[in-house]
Protein backbone atom coordinates (compact mmCIF):
# COMPACT_ATOMS: atom_id res chain seq x y z
CA UNK A 1 0.00 0.00 0.00
CA UNK A 2 1.27 3.47 -0.83
CA UNK A 3 1.44 5.53 2.38
CA UNK A 4 0.10 9.04 2.67
CA UNK A 5 2.80 11.71 2.70
CA UNK A 6 3.68 12.53 6.29
CA UNK A 7 4.59 16.15 5.61
CA UNK A 8 2.61 19.18 6.71
CA UNK A 9 -0.98 18.28 5.89
CA UNK A 10 -2.02 21.92 6.03
CA UNK A 11 0.29 22.68 3.11
CA UNK A 12 -1.97 20.84 0.69
CA UNK A 13 -5.76 20.82 0.47
CA UNK A 14 -5.67 17.41 -1.24
CA UNK A 15 -4.35 14.07 -0.12
CA UNK A 16 -0.75 13.69 -1.26
CA UNK A 17 0.21 10.19 -2.36
CA UNK A 18 3.84 9.31 -1.67
CA UNK A 19 5.43 7.97 -4.82
CA UNK A 20 7.13 4.68 -4.02
CA UNK A 21 8.00 4.07 -7.65
CA UNK A 22 11.25 4.27 -9.58
CA UNK A 23 12.33 7.88 -10.18
CA UNK A 24 15.73 7.05 -11.67
CA UNK A 25 14.85 8.23 -15.16
CA UNK A 26 16.89 9.88 -17.87
CA UNK A 27 17.25 13.55 -16.98
CA UNK A 28 17.56 14.61 -20.63
CA UNK A 29 14.49 16.42 -21.93
CA UNK A 30 12.50 14.38 -24.47
CA UNK A 31 12.53 15.48 -28.07
CA UNK A 32 9.11 16.80 -29.07
CA UNK A 33 8.83 16.51 -32.85
CA UNK A 34 7.46 19.49 -34.70
CA UNK A 35 6.11 17.28 -37.47
CA UNK A 36 3.74 14.54 -36.35
CA UNK A 37 3.51 12.66 -39.63
CA UNK A 38 5.61 9.82 -38.24
CA UNK A 39 3.23 9.53 -35.28
CA UNK A 40 -0.11 9.94 -36.99
CA UNK A 41 -1.93 6.88 -38.24
CA UNK A 42 -4.98 8.86 -39.36
CA UNK A 43 -3.51 10.77 -42.31
CA UNK A 44 -6.95 11.68 -43.65
CA UNK A 45 -7.31 14.14 -40.79
CA UNK A 46 -5.30 17.38 -40.55
CA UNK A 47 -3.77 18.35 -37.20
CA UNK A 48 -6.27 21.18 -36.73
CA UNK A 49 -9.16 18.75 -37.19
CA UNK A 50 -8.38 16.94 -33.96
CA UNK A 51 -9.97 18.12 -30.69
CA UNK A 52 -12.71 20.29 -32.18
CA UNK A 53 -14.78 21.48 -29.24
CA UNK A 54 -17.57 24.03 -29.60
CA UNK A 55 -21.25 24.17 -28.87
CA UNK A 56 -21.88 24.63 -32.60
CA UNK A 57 -19.55 21.95 -34.04
CA UNK A 58 -19.21 19.24 -31.38
CA UNK A 59 -21.59 16.28 -31.10
CA UNK A 60 -24.44 16.89 -28.67
CA UNK A 61 -23.18 14.17 -26.32
CA UNK A 62 -19.79 15.91 -26.06
CA UNK A 63 -21.32 19.31 -25.32
CA UNK A 64 -23.55 17.81 -22.62
CA UNK A 65 -20.61 15.93 -21.16
CA UNK A 66 -18.54 19.09 -20.71
CA UNK A 67 -21.48 21.07 -19.40
CA UNK A 68 -21.90 18.43 -16.70
CA UNK A 69 -18.16 18.35 -15.98
CA UNK A 70 -18.10 22.08 -15.40
CA UNK A 71 -21.27 21.97 -13.34
CA UNK A 72 -20.45 19.10 -10.98
CA UNK A 73 -16.67 19.00 -10.48
CA UNK A 74 -16.17 20.83 -7.21
CA UNK A 75 -13.88 20.54 -4.21
CA UNK A 76 -16.58 18.64 -2.32
CA UNK A 77 -17.02 16.16 -5.17
CA UNK A 78 -13.26 15.60 -5.35
CA UNK A 79 -13.17 14.78 -1.65
CA UNK A 80 -16.14 12.44 -2.03
CA UNK A 81 -14.41 10.50 -4.81
CA UNK A 82 -11.12 10.50 -2.92
CA UNK A 83 -12.88 8.69 -0.08
CA UNK A 84 -14.83 6.36 -2.35
CA UNK A 85 -11.69 5.22 -4.19
CA UNK A 86 -9.39 5.18 -1.19
CA UNK A 87 -6.51 2.67 -1.25
CA UNK A 88 -5.16 3.38 2.26
CA UNK A 89 -5.25 0.76 5.01
CA UNK A 90 -5.54 -2.03 2.46
CA UNK A 91 -8.74 -0.72 0.88
CA UNK A 92 -9.68 -1.73 -2.65
CA UNK A 93 -12.84 -2.61 -4.59
CA UNK A 94 -11.81 -5.71 -6.52
CA UNK A 95 -8.77 -7.86 -7.25
CA UNK A 96 -8.19 -8.20 -10.99
CA UNK A 97 -5.35 -8.71 -13.42
CA UNK A 98 -4.74 -6.06 -16.05
CA UNK A 99 -6.13 -8.41 -18.69
CA UNK A 100 -9.28 -8.97 -16.66
CA UNK A 101 -9.68 -5.21 -16.45
CA UNK A 102 -9.21 -5.01 -20.23
CA UNK A 103 -12.09 -7.45 -20.63
CA UNK A 104 -14.31 -5.24 -18.48
CA UNK A 105 -13.42 -2.21 -20.62
CA UNK A 106 -14.05 -3.91 -23.96
CA UNK A 107 -17.45 -2.36 -24.57
CA UNK A 108 -16.82 1.02 -22.96
CA UNK A 109 -16.72 3.98 -25.39
CA UNK A 110 -15.69 7.44 -24.18
CA UNK A 111 -18.62 9.85 -24.56
CA UNK A 112 -16.31 12.87 -24.18
CA UNK A 113 -14.03 12.13 -27.14
CA UNK A 114 -15.00 13.63 -30.53
CA UNK A 115 -12.13 11.84 -32.32
CA UNK A 116 -12.83 8.18 -31.60
CA UNK A 117 -15.81 5.82 -31.58
CA UNK A 118 -13.86 2.62 -30.87
CA UNK A 119 -13.63 0.79 -27.53
CA UNK A 120 -10.97 2.10 -25.20
CA UNK A 121 -8.87 -1.08 -25.36
CA UNK A 122 -8.20 -0.40 -29.03
CA UNK A 123 -7.19 3.19 -28.33
CA UNK A 124 -4.81 1.96 -25.61
CA UNK A 125 -3.19 -0.48 -28.03
CA UNK A 126 -2.99 2.20 -30.73
CA UNK A 127 -1.19 4.53 -28.32
CA UNK A 128 1.19 1.88 -27.00
CA UNK A 129 2.06 0.58 -30.45
CA UNK A 130 2.64 4.12 -31.74
CA UNK A 131 5.10 4.74 -28.91
CA UNK A 132 6.75 1.37 -29.58
CA UNK A 133 7.16 2.07 -33.30
CA UNK A 134 8.80 5.40 -32.48
CA UNK A 135 11.47 3.58 -30.46
CA UNK A 136 10.67 5.05 -27.04
CA UNK A 137 11.51 3.08 -23.85
CA UNK A 138 9.39 0.12 -22.84
CA UNK A 139 8.08 1.88 -19.70
CA UNK A 140 6.66 4.59 -21.98
CA UNK A 141 5.02 1.93 -24.16
CA UNK A 142 3.44 0.40 -21.05
CA UNK A 143 2.26 3.85 -19.97
CA UNK A 144 0.47 4.14 -23.31
CA UNK A 145 -1.25 0.82 -22.72
CA UNK A 146 -2.43 1.77 -19.22
CA UNK A 147 -3.16 5.47 -19.42
CA UNK A 148 -6.96 5.33 -19.80
CA UNK A 149 -7.61 2.22 -17.71
CA UNK A 150 -8.86 4.32 -14.80
CA UNK A 151 -12.19 4.39 -16.61
CA UNK A 152 -12.67 1.01 -14.94
CA UNK A 153 -14.34 3.09 -12.21
CA UNK A 154 -17.56 2.65 -14.18
CA UNK A 155 -17.80 -0.79 -12.53
CA UNK A 156 -18.53 0.90 -9.21
CA UNK A 157 -20.02 4.15 -10.45
CA UNK A 158 -23.49 5.57 -10.95
CA UNK A 159 -24.99 8.14 -13.26
CA UNK A 160 -25.43 10.49 -10.31
CA UNK A 161 -21.66 10.49 -9.85
CA UNK A 162 -20.97 10.76 -13.59
CA UNK A 163 -19.61 7.22 -13.84
CA UNK A 164 -22.23 5.26 -15.77
CA UNK A 165 -20.37 3.30 -18.41
CA UNK A 166 -23.02 0.63 -18.85
CA UNK A 167 -25.64 2.68 -20.67
CA UNK A 168 -24.95 3.88 -24.23
CA UNK A 169 -25.88 7.42 -23.19
CA UNK A 170 -24.73 7.12 -19.59
CA UNK A 171 -23.36 10.10 -17.71
CA UNK A 172 -19.55 9.85 -17.74
CA UNK A 173 -18.45 13.30 -16.59
CA UNK A 174 -16.32 11.82 -13.79
CA UNK A 175 -14.66 9.19 -16.00
CA UNK A 176 -13.18 11.10 -18.94
CA UNK A 177 -12.75 14.50 -20.49
CA UNK A 178 -10.40 17.48 -20.19
CA UNK A 179 -9.69 18.21 -16.53
CA UNK A 180 -9.07 21.46 -14.67
CA UNK A 181 -7.96 22.40 -11.17
CA UNK A 182 -10.77 22.55 -8.63
CA UNK A 183 -10.56 24.96 -5.73
CA UNK A 184 -9.51 28.02 -7.70
CA UNK A 185 -10.70 30.15 -10.60
CA UNK A 186 -11.43 28.11 -13.75
CA UNK A 187 -9.54 29.52 -16.77
CA UNK A 188 -11.52 31.35 -19.40
CA UNK A 189 -11.51 32.03 -23.14
CA UNK A 190 -9.00 30.09 -25.25
CA UNK A 191 -7.36 28.43 -22.23
CA UNK A 192 -10.12 25.90 -21.60
CA UNK A 193 -12.74 24.29 -23.83
CA UNK A 194 -16.35 25.41 -23.35
CA UNK A 195 -15.54 28.39 -21.09
CA UNK A 196 -19.19 29.43 -21.38
CA UNK A 197 -20.01 26.70 -18.84
CA UNK A 198 -17.62 27.95 -16.14
CA UNK A 199 -20.20 29.89 -14.17
CA UNK A 200 -22.33 26.77 -13.82
CA UNK A 201 -19.77 25.54 -11.28
CA UNK A 202 -20.95 26.22 -7.70
CA UNK A 203 -17.37 26.83 -6.51
CA UNK A 204 -17.14 29.80 -8.86
CA UNK A 205 -19.71 31.48 -6.60
CA UNK A 206 -17.78 30.65 -3.42
CA UNK A 207 -15.24 33.27 -2.37
CA UNK A 208 -12.98 30.57 -0.95
CA UNK A 209 -12.49 29.06 -4.40
CA UNK A 210 -13.30 31.61 -7.11
CA UNK A 211 -10.10 33.66 -6.98
CA UNK A 212 -6.86 33.22 -8.92
CA UNK A 213 -5.25 31.21 -6.10
CA UNK A 214 -8.37 29.96 -4.33
CA UNK A 215 -7.38 27.40 -1.71
CA UNK A 216 -3.77 27.14 -2.93
CA UNK A 217 -0.53 28.91 -2.06
CA UNK A 218 1.49 30.57 -4.86
CA UNK A 219 3.79 28.05 -6.58
CA UNK A 220 2.61 25.26 -4.29
CA UNK A 221 3.56 22.73 -6.97
CA UNK A 222 1.90 20.33 -9.38
CA UNK A 223 1.41 17.51 -6.88
CA UNK A 224 -0.48 19.78 -4.48
CA UNK A 225 -3.21 20.58 -7.02
CA UNK A 226 -6.57 18.79 -7.10
CA UNK A 227 -7.77 18.20 -10.65
CA UNK A 228 -11.34 17.35 -11.61
CA UNK A 229 -11.67 13.72 -10.54
CA UNK A 230 -11.49 11.19 -13.35
CA UNK A 231 -9.64 8.21 -14.75
CA UNK A 232 -6.28 10.01 -14.58
CA UNK A 233 -6.18 10.50 -10.81
CA UNK A 234 -7.72 7.12 -10.06
CA UNK A 235 -5.24 5.20 -12.25
CA UNK A 236 -2.28 7.08 -10.81
CA UNK A 237 -3.36 6.18 -7.29
CA UNK A 238 -4.04 2.58 -8.31
CA UNK A 239 -0.53 2.17 -9.73
CA UNK A 240 1.09 3.68 -6.65
CA UNK A 241 -1.03 1.51 -4.35
CA UNK A 242 0.17 -1.59 -6.23
CA UNK A 243 3.83 -0.50 -6.05
CA UNK A 244 4.28 -0.26 -9.80
CA UNK A 245 7.86 0.55 -10.77
CA UNK A 246 7.01 2.72 -13.79
CA UNK A 247 9.24 5.84 -13.62
CA UNK A 248 7.76 9.05 -12.29
CA UNK A 249 7.60 10.49 -15.81
CA UNK A 250 5.19 7.69 -16.75
CA UNK A 251 3.07 8.30 -13.67
CA UNK A 252 2.92 12.00 -14.55
CA UNK A 253 1.72 11.13 -18.04
CA UNK A 254 -1.10 9.06 -16.57
CA UNK A 255 -2.02 11.59 -13.88
CA UNK A 256 -2.00 14.78 -15.96
CA UNK A 257 -2.60 13.79 -19.59
CA UNK A 258 -6.22 15.03 -19.57
CA UNK A 259 -5.29 18.46 -18.17
CA UNK A 260 -4.99 20.11 -21.59
CA UNK A 261 -5.44 23.60 -20.17
CA UNK A 262 -2.30 22.90 -18.10
CA UNK A 263 0.12 21.16 -20.46
CA UNK A 264 -1.21 22.45 -23.79
CA UNK A 265 -2.43 25.97 -23.01
CA UNK A 266 -0.10 26.96 -20.16
CA UNK A 267 -2.66 27.58 -17.41
CA UNK A 268 -1.78 27.58 -13.69
CA UNK A 269 1.80 28.81 -14.02
CA UNK A 270 1.23 30.81 -10.84
CA UNK A 271 0.70 27.52 -9.00
CA UNK A 272 3.61 25.53 -10.46
CA UNK A 273 7.12 25.13 -9.11
CA UNK A 274 9.67 26.26 -11.66
CA UNK A 275 11.57 24.78 -13.33
CA UNK A 276 10.89 21.24 -12.12
CA UNK A 277 7.14 21.16 -12.85
CA UNK A 278 7.65 22.53 -16.35
CA UNK A 279 10.25 19.84 -17.04
CA UNK A 280 7.81 17.18 -15.88
CA UNK A 281 5.13 18.57 -18.19
CA UNK A 282 7.44 18.14 -21.17
CA UNK A 283 7.12 14.38 -20.70
CA UNK A 284 3.33 14.74 -20.60
CA UNK A 285 3.41 16.74 -23.84
CA UNK A 286 5.48 14.05 -25.52
CA UNK A 287 3.02 11.38 -24.45
CA UNK A 288 0.00 13.37 -25.55
CA UNK A 289 1.19 13.51 -29.15
CA UNK A 290 0.80 9.73 -29.26
CA UNK A 291 -2.44 9.75 -27.27
CA UNK A 292 -3.97 12.17 -29.77
CA UNK A 293 -2.44 11.40 -33.16
CA UNK A 294 -2.79 7.60 -33.07
CA UNK A 295 -6.59 7.77 -32.70
CA UNK A 296 -7.79 6.19 -35.90
CA UNK A 297 -10.95 4.25 -36.60
CA UNK A 298 -9.30 2.48 -39.54
CA UNK A 299 -6.29 1.38 -37.45
CA UNK A 300 -8.23 -1.50 -35.92
CA UNK A 301 -5.86 -3.75 -33.97
CA UNK A 302 -8.48 -6.22 -32.80
CA UNK A 303 -7.16 -8.94 -35.10
CA UNK A 304 -3.66 -8.39 -33.68
CA UNK A 305 -4.48 -8.53 -29.98
CA UNK A 306 -3.39 -12.15 -29.52
CA UNK A 307 -0.06 -11.36 -31.17
CA UNK A 308 0.52 -8.17 -29.17
CA UNK A 309 -0.46 -9.24 -25.67
CA UNK A 310 2.52 -11.55 -24.92
CA UNK A 311 4.89 -8.60 -25.37
CA UNK A 312 2.88 -6.41 -23.00
CA UNK A 313 2.51 -9.22 -20.46
CA UNK A 314 6.29 -9.19 -20.20
CA UNK A 315 6.27 -5.44 -19.55
CA UNK A 316 3.60 -5.83 -16.87
CA UNK A 317 5.77 -8.37 -15.07
CA UNK A 318 8.86 -6.17 -15.46
CA UNK A 319 7.15 -3.18 -13.85
CA UNK A 320 5.54 -5.14 -11.00
CA UNK A 321 2.04 -5.23 -12.46
CA UNK A 322 1.66 -8.95 -13.13
CA UNK A 323 -0.99 -11.07 -11.39
CA UNK A 324 -3.96 -9.88 -9.36
CA UNK A 325 -3.92 -6.18 -8.52
CA UNK A 326 -5.94 -3.95 -6.21
CA UNK A 327 -8.51 -1.81 -8.01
Amino acid sequence: MAPVNEGNAAASPCMIIQQTTNTNINNNMPHIPGNYNDIKTNNDKADEEFRIYSVKDSPKRVVEHYRDMRMFHTVDFYRKMEQKYDFSNGNYRRLMTIEEAFAELENYVDSSDPDLELPNLLHLLQTAEGIRRAGHPDWLQLTGLLHDMGKIMFLWGTGDDGQDGYSPDGKQWALGGDTFVVGCQIPNDAIIIFPEFNLLNPDMHNEKYNTLYGMYEPHCGLDNLCFAWGHDEYMYRMLVANNATIPRAGLDMIRYHSAYCLHDKGAYKHLLKEPEDEERLEWVRLFNKFDLYTKDGSNDLRTSIDDLLPYYRGLLEKYNLGGKLKW
